[in-house]
């Protein structure tokens, strides 16, 4: 119903939403009536808008993985709103004021006005919901280098394991728990590859989930699958994080070599700590539960209070 029966709508979104506003597009010229021609009808399926229905709502589904992210960057306005409290609410758009109908002017002598106050139009414009998770702790590395597998090791998540690259295609995010009842989070973020801050990859779309970690550990493969250098790894997520966003280098970074059960891993750890001396490097194999009570200690030293001794930020 409309007017003063009409009910509020509520859109109900995962905490770690933001709202911008976006440019409406201009309205196209329009043509001149002498040379309009008539619209032709266009087949079931050819290029219609997909409409998506919740309860009486629709909305109109936009694929953003088809747009380039100087298009989408471009977009962006005014950070209207960043929803990161359950329960937190806020008014993205007020009705208008309501009008009057010709009954309120009623008088004794005149008793059908034949004139009536037109209502206001409320607010409207064109918003872009952007969900970054809210993690305390990211994991970032390449393909293939243990991320899901350190998750799940220490955590109560269960992301997918498989001996292939890009195996997690959504970021996990895991509950960390301690014998005192301390809880933190734990997000595995997509592996990353070069380029990725050009969209390359999983790219940009899971990038942006660790811009709220308050510590990013950087999980390098010290066996060398797929014949990569760790120091390289380490070199270019370290230039990805930075292209993306130069404030994400400033954060407390713990560096991790995984897969020191393999034979080769102790002698590559060995190379990587020559190249990149005074870089402390905490040894684990998540497959085999090796070195993870230290990892846990220094995470959650980090999280309480950046914790002495990480690589900056």
């Amino acid at each position: 119903m409309d007017g003063i029966s009409a009910k509020d709508l509520i859109v109900k979104v995962p905490c770690g939403t933001l709202v911008w506003s976006v440019p409406s597009q201009a309205p196209a010229a329009a043509e001149d009536e002498t040379e309009a021609k008539p619209a032709k009808l266009l087949p079931a399926s050819a290029g219609r808008p997909i409409i998506r229905h919740a309860g009486p709502e629709r909305a109109l589904e936009i694929d953003l993985t088809e747009e380039r992210l100087e298009d989408r960057a471009a977009a962006k306005g005014e950070l209207i709103a960043d929803l990161t409290k359950d329960g937190q609410q806020f008014v993205l758009c007020k009705g208008g004021r309501g009008g009057l109908g010709n009954r309120n002017f009623a008088t004794a002598r005149r008793q059908t006005p034949r004139f009536a106050q037109p209502g206001e139009p409320g607010d409207e414009g064109d918003f872009l919901l952007e969900l970054r998770i809210i993690a305390e702790v990211g994991i970032v590395g390449y393909p293939n280098a243990g991320k899901s597998t350190l998750l799940g090791a220490v955590s109560q998540a269960h992301p997918k394991v498989a001996p292939y690259p890009f195996t997690t295609l959504h970021p996990q995010v895991g509950i960390v728990e301690y014998p005192d009842f301390f809880r933190l989070t734990m997000c595995d973020v997509p592996g990353l590859i070069a380029g990725a801050h050009r969209d390359v990859g999983l790219g940009h779309q899971f990038l942006r989930h660790v811009e709220r970690c308050r510590l990013l550990v950087i999980l390098l493969d010290m066996a060398g699958t797929d014949a990569r250098d760790p120091s390289d790894d380490y070199r270019q997520l370290l230039e990805e994080l930075g292209l993306h966003d130069p404030a994400l280098l400033a954060k407390p970074r713990l560096v991790v070599a995984n897969k020191m059960d393999e034979a080769v891993a102790e002698e590559n750890l060995k190379k990587f700590k020559r190249r990149h001396r005074g870089l402390r490097v905490l040894p684990i194999s998540a497959a085999f539960d090796q070195g993870l009570a230290q990892f846990k200690k220094l995470i959650r030293a980090s999280v309480v209070a950046p914790a002495k001794g990480l690589e900056p930020g």
